[in-house]
């Protein structure tokens, strides 16, 4: 079981534009092609986390208040934690569990829900290095698009150094790049 941060990024390090969109990504040809390998990543995943950011941006663009099975249709039946202070649509038929409860507390019962499967943290990246700073980020998977937005929310603002991070693979994705690293704590 690992705690893992699977995400698309810019070549200059960016989630998403200032205004917080991702349609950088999908605007990348191939793009739908080249993240096929998400369902053999899905298949191991028990349990998910994400920020209120990335959950409202999903919602919006996958019209999910109109088109509620999209949400299964993508993610299954698996638990999804989203950190919020602010009251949210939740998505109907999905297992959304909206939270401001401490990380630790949040990562025990992502861990218990997911069983034997990992945790995926989708993102914000702010999101992520509080998972990184209490030690409870176990990997990163970073999908690089050719593209660069120059300003943006950064993949990870955090500083992690080469002695928290090894490099165990490199994976050509037609025009992307995949990049994992182990995260020790």
């Amino acid at each position: 079981m690992a705690t893992i941060y699977n995400t698309a990024t810019t070549l200059d390090g960016f989630l998403a534009t200032t205004d917080n969109s991702l349609q950088w990504l999908f605007d990348v040809p191939g793009a739908d092609d080249e993240e096929g390998g998400i369902e053999g990543f899905l298949s191991g995943i028990g349990a998910m986390a994400m920020g209120a950011t990335t959950y409202e941006w999903v919602v919006e663009h996958e019209s999910l208040m109109d088109r509620p099975a999209t949400w299964t249709a993508w993610y299954g039946d698996r638990p999804a934690w989203v950190f919020t202070h602010r009251d949210l649509p939740v998505v109907a038929g999905a297992d959304i569990r909206f939270t401001q409860a401490p990380i630790e507390q949040v990562h025990a019962e992502l861990v218990a829900a997911a069983g034997d499967r990992d945790v995926w943290l989708l993102g914000g990246g702010d999101l992520v290095g509080q998972f990184a700073d209490a030690g409870l980020l176990d990997k990163i998977t970073a999908t690089i698009a050719p593209v660069t937005l120059g300003a943006g929310a950064p993949l990870l603002p955090r500083h992690l150094g080469a002695d928290r991070l090894s490099l165990t693979s490199v994976t050509q994705r037609g025009q992307f790049a995949e990049l994992t690293y182990d995260v020790s704590s």
